[in-house]
């Protein structure tokens, strides 16, 4: 009966997953329209070319110290308190982006949006996979992986149209991330706080020495059997994401001053990947959860490579810079940002799950950014023989990834609520009993009853 109540009250995990996973699509879009819509202010208001360096950048900056912070926060204080406050936060700043002329109150704009979607990032994903089963938590998380990529490609379909607009062009950029941000807070209203989150929090005000409850420091991150799979999460993410980066913000850069194809057939080119992401998106969903997720990742990784061996070997031209857009597509799909943030959320208890997100996000961003600031002297010197480095880079991530995930163990997701092996009293009497009905009616059926058959592969060895 309780069971029965509980489903009834909980909102559908595919609505949730829509409504967090937004923040996937909000920080996309915020990325890219920022870099094309200050192009537009700075031939329509005046904004100089060192006032967008320093509001690029600070973009990227705000983004990791909002993801780390953000993280803690939604740990400490609950999912829910922190995705309102985050996503209200984006909206503000994006307002100062609409209407704002003078650099301070663009650089406010930036920083407040940048804060907010890198602080939204980890809280909406543990919201996500607490609100899903082991049967379809993966699949979930890849929802937001999608959005991402639409988030990339709608300022780029507008730009095609705004781009001749004058500011009123950079102006709808900004605007369209500020009225999705507003009809996602309000939508988020709807959706309850975490019950794998109250539990833990129930518990541990108690002083039940559970896994989920007891494993809430951020120096636990650091020990067993935490420290192997937040470690390998760590340089994964940071060295695949490095090359990802270079491709985003660079790929232009490098077509028009290495392959000297003109901005529009480059563009064209992209866009015409972006179906073939989503598809290959839609397929990850399917397999994630699967028995062969691993497969999946060492054909992946593979591709990934073959998507920067292919210019690094025969140069920039057309031919291979649509190869390296197919090979990447697919690679990124099953190799990438989606399978990292499965595995976050499958090896962390609750009250450290968004602080490892928040730190992995956080990190990765950080050393993509510092690349950046040299790329272009990297590119003068040879393009081939940077994209040869960023190979070996991601090849090593890739590497670390699969040493540290082959394995077959169950995820935290299984084992959270057990007892605290390291309590010195043991009270199993209280894991059952202790927690309110009204917290325990809420919890979905994976907190209560056995997980179903699952893939043993999804996290890491000791």
């Amino acid at each position: 009966m309780a069971d029965t109540i509980a489903a009834r009250k909980a909102p559908n995990p595919w609505w949730v997953a829509v409504v967090c996973g937004m923040a996937s699509y909000i920080d996309a879009a915020t990325i890219v329209a920022t870099g094309i819509a200050l192009v537009i202010y700075q031939q329509t208001i005046g904004v100089t070319p060192t006032e967008i360096g320093i509001m690029s950048g600070s973009l990227t900056i705000c983004i990791a110290i909002g993801a780390v912070f953000g993280g803690r926060l939604g740990d400490r204080f609950g999912r829910r308190a922190v995705f309102l406050v985050t996503m209200a936060l984006v909206a503000v700043g994006i307002a100062f982006l609409v209407f704002s002329t003078a650099f301070p109150l663009l650089l406010t704009g930036v920083i407040l949006a940048g804060l907010g979607t890198g602080a939204d990032l980890p809280v909406s994903l543990s919201t996500i996979s607490e609100a899903a089963t082991d049967r379809n938590r993966g699949a979930l998380i890849g929802l937001s992986n999608i959005l991402w990529s639409v988030g990339i490609l709608v300022p780029v379909a507008l730009s095609i149209f705004a781009g001749g607009w004058g500011r009123f062009g950079g102006q709808v950029l900004f605007a369209q991330i500020g009225v999705v941000a507003i009809a996602v807070l309000l939508c988020r209203l709807a959706i309850p706080e975490s019950p794998f989150w109250k539990q833990a929090h129930v518990e541990r005000t108690e002083g039940i020495r559970t896994i989920r409850a007891d494993k809430a420091g951020v120096r636990d991150l650091l020990k067993a059997p935490y420290a192997v799979p937040f470690l390998a999460l760590l340089v994964f993410y940071a060295l695949t994401n490095v090359g990802a980066n270079t491709g985003g913000q660079f790929g232009t850069y490098l077509a028009v001053n290495v392959a000297h194809i003109p901005v529009q057939l480059n563009s064209l080119i992209g866009l015409l990947s972006f179906p073939l992401g989503i598809l290959f998106g839609v397929w990850f969903m399917k397999i994630v959860d699967g028995r062969s997720r691993m497969v999946y990742f060492v054909v992946g990784a593979v591709a990934l490579l073959l998507g920067y061996v292919t210019p690094a070997a025969f140069g920039f031209n057309v031919v291979t810079i649509v190869l390296m857009n197919l090979f990447m597509a697919f690679g990124g799909a099953f190799a990438f940002e989606g399978i990292m943030k499965v595995w976050t959320q499958e090896s962390f208890p609750t009250l450290l799950r968004s602080s490892a997100q928040g730190t992995i996000i956080a990190v990765a961003r950080v050393v993509a950014a510092l690349l950046a600031f040299v790329t272009p002297a990297l590119v003068a010197v040879s393009a081939q023989g940077l994209y040869w480095c960023l190979a070996v880079v991601v090849a090593i991530g890739l590497l670390v990834a699969w040493f540290a995930f082959r394995g077959g163990r169950s995820n935290q997701f299984d084992h959270e609520q057990e007892l605290d092996p390291d309590a010195r009293t043991e009270a199993p009497a209280f894991v059952a009993t202790a927690a309110p009905a009204s917290v325990a009616t809420e919890a979905p059926a994976s907190v209560a009853t056995a997980a179903p058959a699952r893939d043993t592969t999804a996290a890491p060895t000791a």
